[in-house]
């Protein structure tokens, strides 16, 4: 194994054990913060973090901990989140977060315990196969059989989270070699680099990018994740400025391109792709959220930019790759532009959209003004909207109230908007949060949750009374799986709803018995004064808003 330069932790004898050596190789890493939940199996590098001052916030399931670490990295590009797991239930319960952060390509490093190595499969205390387990649904997945070796494979895990497509890593160690007795002295801790993808595609295909985009009448970008990694949102302005190019984002690549910039757009992305004659993906997926590819026009150009070759052209053949990071690469088309003195403007087909968004937005206007009770959902969403500043880092958990809020709140200039990603997962608002406020606790951080998704990680409240962070979550509360419950009425009618409808429960309550502050909205004039006090409290607060049920109707055989 490759691991680079080494340093050695001096020549004085210092025995101790393996928890101490793998605190070394996290700080060594960078890593100032782990999420866990205590377990006997991995209590050791709770002893070596207090040594490296490296913060343990615990949770109050592991889930929550592998989604704080998920939000962790995305708010540090370049650097691991990392979660500590016991064995057996502890591992297992992680496996949704590890999953999501694969979905959404986050470099996380997971640590998770075993029994002894001296009885494997002898029916050890909470003993399973925890690697293959991880094994689908990560990037690396290894265990570590000798204590001297512990950074060592640290070092492997983190190397492979990072690199390329980014994702999760899993590293077990059985206890007994955790906590093994070793010398410091004697072991050397692996130099940890950056090893993020920092090259561009070769020239000669940045030009017939180029020349492809000039011959382009009604062009598009659609940005996505890997933009955010390629932390390449300057240079996509950049080339927007000079080109007029409408763009649209999804993913992580929200907040990446300013709301205000002339370029960025949002309710006119179907239109957009369906009169599309070129379309620029860049670090966008051909997935579910634009059909596989189907979504593009059969007779429209495709040029796909992204980290890995193995992205270019999956579900759909493209017209040119772009292989590198996704920065350089639009630098590199911006100088081949200015260097040749193409002169591509389609700045009035912008226009053009911009005016049908304006319209658009009209249209949806008397609704996010609307008064009426139980209150409409998009008024709810507006006034959370109004409530949002420019350094606010804001957190979607949820799936209707998630949807509507992402097209009204714009993403702040300075802070971060933050969701599941593709697998959906609900259940990430308060480890986000978490994650969020310990990254950056002189900033707001509020959570716009669904009533459905507040029960799988809502509890996590008590985390944040624990470590007092001013944590702000609003609930849409329908009473309902609102986002199945629609589509389940329009298919079969309403009179047959099966394992949907919820009940108006005081979500606003179970905060405050947790410690926290809490709001029961009914009328659409309360809500803004609630959120504001909700801020004010100084405590972990939660807004409980109850919104208008969609049943979902069926007239003949229209659906509606």
């Amino acid at each position: 194994m490759t691991i680079g330069c080494e340093r050695s932790w001096g020549s004085v004898s210092a025995v101790t054990h393996g928890g101490k050596l793998a605190a070394k190789a996290l700080k060594a890493a960078g890593v100032e913060c782990v999420f866990t939940l205590s377990g006997g199996h991995v209590m050791g590098i709770y002893d070596g973090c207090l040594d490296e001052n490296i913060e343990v916030v615990d949770v109050r399931h592991e889930q929550a901990a592998v989604h704080a670490a998920d939000a962790w990295a995305r708010l540090h590009p370049g650097k691991v989140g990392v979660a500590i797991l016991t064995a057996g239930p502890g591992v297992t319960d992680g496996v949704t977060g590890v999953a999501n952060a694969w979905r959404a390509n986050s470099p996380i490093l997971v640590i998770g315990g075993q029994g002894p190595f001296r009885h494997t499969r002898r029916g050890s205390l909470q003993e399973m196969d925890h690697v293959s387990l991880m094994r689908p649904v990560s990037k690396w997945a290894d265990s570590c059989y000798q204590t001297p070796r512990i950074a060592e494979y640290i070092e492997s895990a983190i190397r492979s989270a990072l690199s390329g497509i980014p994702g999760p890593a899993f590293l077990e160690i059985p206890t007994d070699v955790l906590h093994g007795k070793i010398d410091l002295a004697e072991v050397t801790i692996p130099e940890f680099r950056d090893y993020r993808v920092a090259s561009a595609a070769p020239g000669h295909l940045i030009s017939e990018a180029i020349d492809l985009v000039n011959r382009a009448e009604r062009p598009m970008v659609m940005a996505g994740t890997s933009l955010k990694w390629s932390e390449g949102g300057d240079q996509l302005a950049a080339f927007l400025d000079t080109t007029g190019i409408p763009c649209f984002v999804n993913g992580m690549a929200r907040g990446e391109i300013s709301w205000d910039h002339p370029s960025f757009l949002s309710l006119t992305r179907k239109e957009a792709l369906e009169n599309a004659d070129l379309v620029i993906l860049a670090g966008t997926p051909l997935d579910f959220r634009m059909k596989f590819g189907r979504s593009i026009p059969s007779g429209a150009s495709i040029v796909q930019m992204d980290l890995e070759q193995t992205l270019i052209g999956d579900n759909r053949g493209v017209d040119i790759g772009l292989v590198g990071n996704l920065g350089l690469n639009f630098e590199s088309m911006s100088a081949d532009i200015k260097e040749r003195g193409v002169a591509i403007d389609v700045f009035a087909y912008r226009d053009q959209l911009r005016q049908r968004e304006t319209e658009l937005d009209a249209e949806r206007r008397s609704r996010m003004d609307s008064d009426e009770t139980p209150i409409d959902p998009l008024r709810l969403c507006r006034d959370i909207a109004n409530a949002v500043t420019d350094d606010m880092i804001v957190i979607g958990d949820g799936g209707d109230i998630v949807a509507q809020a992402s097209k009204v709140i714009n993403v702040p200039r300075e802070g971060t908007w933050m969701d599941p990603g593709p697998l959906g997962t609900l259940g990430v608002g308060m480890p986000f949060a978490l994650a969020a406020q310990k990254a950056y606790p002189d900033k707001r951080v509020l959570i716009v949750y669904g009533d459905g998704s507040f029960g799988l990680n809502g509890f996590e409240y008590d985390t944040a009374v624990r470590f007092d962070l001013p944590i702000v979550g609003v609930v849409g509360n329908d009473a309902a799986w609102g986002q199945m419950m629609r589509p389940q009425g329009m298919l079969y009618g309403k009179d047959r709803l099966v394992a949907v409808e919820l009940n108006r429960t005081r979500y606003d309550k179970v905060v405050e018995a947790l410690g926290g502050h809490g709001e029961h909205v009914t009328e659409a004039e309360e809500i803004a004064p609630a959120i504001a006090r909700a801020f004010a409290s100084g405590k972990p607060a939660l807004v409980n808003v109850e919104i208008r049920q969609d049943r979902g109707e069926m007239k003949g055989s229209t659906y509606v």
